[in-house]
């Protein structure tokens, strides 16, 4: 697809524009408005090519479980093998549409590695994360950044204590979930490992709290959230933090996303291994 068409998607999805505007633009370049909307179901998630682990898994424990954070119940969707026993557990944050069935399959592929695997909904607060993906954007929208990552740090201590964790707690985010790993690696002083996928970096200043390593998977194409990395970096280094940064070149943001057209296989397959690696080391190897 036409990485003109790609940005300007991406600058719709992320609220660099709005819907007539992006219509509009979608128009100009397509040739007519018809072609726009034939383009539009192309660009959009296709979550029926969402499950790579299936919901109905055998090798799967899957409940519906919430916990309270500073007052506000949030909901998740909490998944495990079978086999019993105590194993280190992972948030995962899911992009700016809400908790969609394409985070929980990552989900489910994270507890198929041995993980206890959390997957939050972060809209919980507003009744949930709603299947049209166009309004979860737009609740995302009008969520406090400060407060929902204060919501999401909670889940540690949560998850520390759960009864099948080893105490051990992880998170991994995608967009709007990667820039909240940053924000919560700031915030969670007993976060052991953060991956984050194309998140935006939190304020240099910020970045003395950090104690978890970091894992930072970066696409390529994706200027917007790249113009963040040398700040980043710098003050990463600069106060001795562990982390490890990727760039995947010729590649767009969301590529992990195998649901949308910006997937690209190669990049998600070695930055997921490098991923699950990473949390093995840190986490410590699932029993």
């Amino acid at each position: 697809m036409d990485q003109h068409i790609i940005d300007l998607y991406d600058s719709f999805t992320h609220g660099g524009i709005d819907r007539r505007t992006f219509l509009d633009r979608l128009a100009q370049i397509a040739g007519s408005s018809a072609a726009a909307l034939a383009l539009l179901p192309l660009l959009q998630n296709d979550y029926a090519r969402a499950a790579i682990v299936p919901p109905d898994d055998a090798r799967l424990a899957i409940d519906a479980v919430a916990y309270d954070a500073a007052g506000a119940r949030i909901n998740g969707y909490l998944a495990r093998l079978k086999a019993k026993g105590k194993r280190p557990a992972v948030i995962v944050i899911h992009e700016n549409r809400g908790l969609n069935p394409h985070i929980q399959d990552i989900a489910r592929r994270i507890a198929l590695e041995g993980f206890l695997s959390f997957a939050v909904d972060m809209l919980s607060p507003l009744g949930g994360t709603p299947a049209d993906e166009d309004k979860g954007r737009d609740m995302i929208g009008t969520l406090n950044a400060d407060e929902t990552a204060h919501r999401i740090a909670a889940a540690v201590p949560f998850l520390e204590h759960h009864a099948e964790s080893t105490g051990k707690v992880g998170a991994v985010g995608f967009c709007w979930g990667g820039g909240m790993v940053n924000r919560v690696a700031v915030l969670a002083l007993d976060l052991k490992a953060g991956v984050a996928y194309y998140g935006v970096q939190p304020p240099a200043s910020q970045v003395n709290s950090i104690r978890a390593p970091l894992l930072l998977h970066y696409a390529g194409l994706d200027q917007r959230v790249n113009a963040g990395i040398p700040a980043y970096e710098a003050a990463l280094k600069a106060q001795g933090k562990r982390h490890t940064i990727y760039v995947y070149a010729n590649v767009n943001h969301a590529f992990n996303n195998d649901t949308s057209s910006r997937y690209d296989k190669p990049a998600a397959d070695l930055a997921w291994r490098r991923t699950i690696a990473f949390f093995k080391e840190n986490l410590g190897a699932p029993a």
